[in-house]
């Protein structure tokens, strides 16, 4: 899994623990990347790396991730705490770093009994959910040296032809069959560009914030740390509230891009805006446009994995699944147009 002698000697080198490396024991994370548990001496650590075949950008995403986690070291943002990072790739092939672990669990692998149990302890716990971005986007990014960390100057301007570019470039697969049932997405993308907001205050953005990227304390609804930070940058923090409100279920427990059972209890949609309003000075008049725009971008990444699947490079009954939440997700964003 990971090369334990030369950890171990890059370790000594940072100042970071003493004696070997035991108890390795692998995480289970939202991606590919690789995420270790391990002891060494009286602490514990947690290992993140890219995959054991790891795309040419790599390594520059965990140097971002771990410059965004040392930025938020004394914020309220809950995260998990940064102890060492090493962006030379001579060391063991790759970036990596090293934080401290989280004590809480993953809402997207089930509920424990206390939070089960509690419709009131999950309600809190939406709301909780909603605090974690409205802090983020409270920061000030420049302070935290992080005023080179994304491109804020037309960053909303961006987003539609990005994304269709993508969508466009699945038809370079020719088994790929999906366009005809997503519907109209010429009509959701004019729909995003004449309705684009015109201007917003630049912020972080974690930019994939859902109940599966986050980890909530085993001894209540609070949130013990947002993980997952490779898609982190500098724009609009309201694409972070959109993203929340596109992957969130009904009121039913329906919709939205999982499940989490049982629901009940679980906050609205619009009591997680209203909640984000209270603690924020950002104006969320246009807060459907960045729902809208979360949904078109979602569906777009998720039809990425249908189109591979055709070409059978990905698992058929995965793109399969996965077109059906693109094609869900596309009929939620012209409901919400309406």
């Amino acid at each position: 899994m990971i090369d334990t002698a030369a950890l171990e000697t890059w370790m000594d080198a940072q100042g970071v623990g003493s004696g070997p490396i035991r108890d390795v024991v692998p995480l289970a994370g939202g991606t590919q990347n690789i995420l270790l548990r391990f002891a060494r001496g009286a602490d514990s650590y947690v290992f993140r790396r890219p995959p054991a075949h790891p795309r040419p950008e790599s390594s520059e995403t965990m140097r971002r991730e771990a410059r965004i986690l040392g930025a938020l070291e004394g914020t309220a943002v809950p995260h998990p705490a940064l102890i060492a990072a090493c962006g030379d790739e001579a060391v063991m092939g790759t970036a990596f770093y090293l934080m401290a672990p989280v004590e809480g669990y993953n809402p997207a692998s089930g509920l424990p009994p206390l939070h089960a149990g509690s419709p009131d302890i999950r309600h809190r716990m939406g709301l909780a959910l909603v605090e974690g971005i409205a802090a983020l986007g409270a920061l000030d990014h420049v302070a935290l040296g992080l005023a080179d960390f994304g491109k804020a100057e037309g960053y909303l301007a961006r987003q539609v032809a990005r994304w269709r570019r993508q969508l466009d470039g699945y038809a370079a697969t020719p088994e790929w069959d999906g366009r005809a049932a997503l519907g109209d997405v010429d009509g959701v993308a004019a729909w995003l560009d004449a309705n684009m907001p015109e201007g917003f205050t630049p912020g972080i953005i974690h930019g994939d914030y859902h109940l599966a990227n986050v980890m909530v304390r085993n001894d209540g609804p609070e949130l013990a740390a947002i993980v997952d930070w490779e898609l982190a940058t500098i724009g609009d923090p309201l694409i972070d509230l959109g993203w929340l409100l596109a992957t969130w279920p009904e009121p039913d427990g329906s919709g939205g891009t999982m499940r989490i059972m049982p629901w009940e209890g679980f906050p609205t949609a619009d009591e997680l805006v209203a909640h984000y309003a209270a603690r924020s000075t950002r104006d969320l008049s246009a807060i459907g446009w960045y729902r809208v725009l979360a949904a078109y971008k979602l569906a777009i990444l998720l039809e990425g994995t249908h189109a591979r699947a055709c070409a059978g490079k990905a698992p058929r009954e995965m793109g399969d699944r996965l077109h059906g939440r693109a094609v869900a997700l596309f009929g939620r964003a012209r409901g919400w147009m309406a």
